[in-house]
């Protein structure tokens, strides 16, 4: 977030942006210190998000200096003008980033409508994996299968695992991970 930096008046702000105007590079020093964080502060109140902030901020500051003639102090302040500046960037930025979402939704909506699905090979293929599932669970020992059953298929986080079996923590993981090193070569998944 830029520093804000206390100018004696609103007036001086003006007159370092109409400076800025005549394409003076070190009038525009004061006009960043001052405005800039009036950008942020409006970007952060559309965006929410202070990254996005950050970056409409310096986008809306890009367009300060190269749009400093029309600046128009009779019409209003220069925080007035940069305010409303950042205001339409940032409302801007988010239209188009909820058009990007709409768009990608649409997207995985039509291919997730025409890719042809076959039910009954994905459920067959679903009871085959489900049976050698089952049958690797029986090649492992008795405390690796309670404890990554109670993990895997009860939700049960390790610490509550643990607590269940009477256990150690520590224990109780290395079973679940020697467990799943058994499936995982078991059932011929390979690592990468």
């Amino acid at each position: 977030m830029p520093r804000s930096v206390t100018t004696s008046s609103s007036g001086a702000v003006d007159a370092a942006l109409s400076a800025c105007a005549g394409g003076d590079p070190d009038a525009f020093a004061p006009v960043y210190d001052a405005l800039a964080p009036v950008a942020y502060g409006t970007c952060l109140g559309v965006l929410r998000d202070p990254d996005h902030a950050a970056e409409v901020m310096q986008e809306v500051m890009v367009e300060v200096w190269q749009t400093a003639t029309r600046f128009d102090a009779s019409r209003g302040s220069a925080r007035t003008w940069v305010a409303t500046l950042a205001r339409r960037r940032a409302v801007d930025r988010v239209r188009a980033e909820q058009s990007r979402r709409d768009r990608d939704q649409r997207d995985l909506d039509s291919t997730m409508a025409t890719v042809p699905r076959d039910v009954v090979a994905d459920d067959v293929e679903r009871l085959l994996e489900g049976a050698a599932v089952r049958r690797c669970l029986g090649s492992l020992t008795a405390t690796q299968r309670e404890a990554v059953v109670d993990a895997y298929y009860g939700g049960y986080t390790y610490r509550e695992v643990a607590e269940r079996l009477d256990a150690p923590l520590p224990t109780v993981k290395s079973r679940i991970r020697d467990g799943l090193i058994r499936l995982r070569d078991c059932l011929g998944v390979r690592r990468g």
